[in-house]
């Protein structure tokens, strides 16, 4: 193990740890040599996650919620004292279709669960996050749709773009003491929460090598990957930044490739892969 990926003595504390991006985050950390903490509302992703890797702490509880989030930190001061790293992982399209036709229930959903849990967990596990500082930080994982739009998820859209925000101004804040602000933006990731198979039919399989420039859609170890740099003593000087993990999507900005290799920027493909509500 390279030096530089070995987090011996650390502690780490990662939102939705049972399942997809966060899980594989789980699994890079604690295979790193950290003490791995998560937080995991559904009770059967919960407890596959403490019968797998029993060396992890796996608290039942939601960040959406401000009781469970009391005792998140509770239990990170008394099983660790300090936090090196908080990873905000919990996010969650939740409700699709256009924006007139969404309530203000579903509106306050969306941003609770993409946004306003991300600043609240956060605030609350700064002085814990500063006991181990200098070199301690924290990296939210947002989504590529925060820096393109993205119809039909507009609130969801928003809520990313609002990471963005979050994670430029909060790494001013902390910047002196040492506290570095970071995010990941993914591009479709095969996750159980937006399997491959729903986002791209078999019929129109054969398209993937035109859609995304290398070629593939994300694996939840692609995000693990890019944390693991974030958090390392690689990215030293990095802060207040994202991370595109998006295989060159929004690179590419709307060119594909043709069948014969060739790059255009006209439509190849009628239809959605994806298929939108009506509105």
């Amino acid at each position: 193990m390279s030096a530089s990926f070995d987090f011996s003595g650390k502690c780490v504390l990662v939102t939705g740890g049972g399942v997809g991006i966060g899980r594989s985050i789980v699994e890079a950390f604690a295979g790193a040599g950290a003490r791995v903490m998560t937080i995991e509302h559904r009770a059967d992703r919960a407890d596959a996650l403490r019968a797998e890797m029993p060396d992890v702490l796996v608290l039942d509880g939601d960040v959406t919620r401000s009781a469970d989030v009391s005792a998140l930190v509770g239990e990170a001061e008394r099983a660790f004292g300090k936090l090196d790293l908080l990873v905000n992982n919990v996010g969650d399209f939740l409700v699709m279709g256009p924006l007139e036709t969404m309530s203000e229930d579903d509106c306050d959903r969306v941003l609770t669960t993409n946004l306003t849990q991300v600043m609240k967990v956060t605030r609350a596990l700064i002085p814990l996050l500063r006991k181990a500082a200098p070199g301690s930080g924290v990296i939210s994982v947002s989504s590529i749709e925060a820096f393109r739009g993205i119809p039909n998820c507009v609130v969801y859209g928003a809520a990313k773009a609002g990471i963005t925000g979050f994670t430029q101004s909060l790494a001013l804040e902390l910047a002196p003491e040492g506290i570095r602000v970071n995010a990941i933006a993914p591009e479709t990731t095969d996750t159980p929460q937006l399997a491959l198979d729903y986002v791209l039919p078999a019929k129109n399989r054969a398209h993937l090598d035109k859609w995304i420039p290398l070629g593939r859609f994300g694996q939840p170890q692609d995000c693990a990957g890019a944390a693991l740099y974030l958090a390392s003593e690689l990215s030293g000087w990095v802060t207040g930044t994202t991370i595109h993990v998006d295989g060159g999507a929004l690179a590419a900005s709307g060119w594909y490739r043709t069948p014969q290799g060739q790059w255009t920027n006209t439509p190849l493909i009628s239809g959605n892969a994806i298929e939108f509500p009506e509105g």
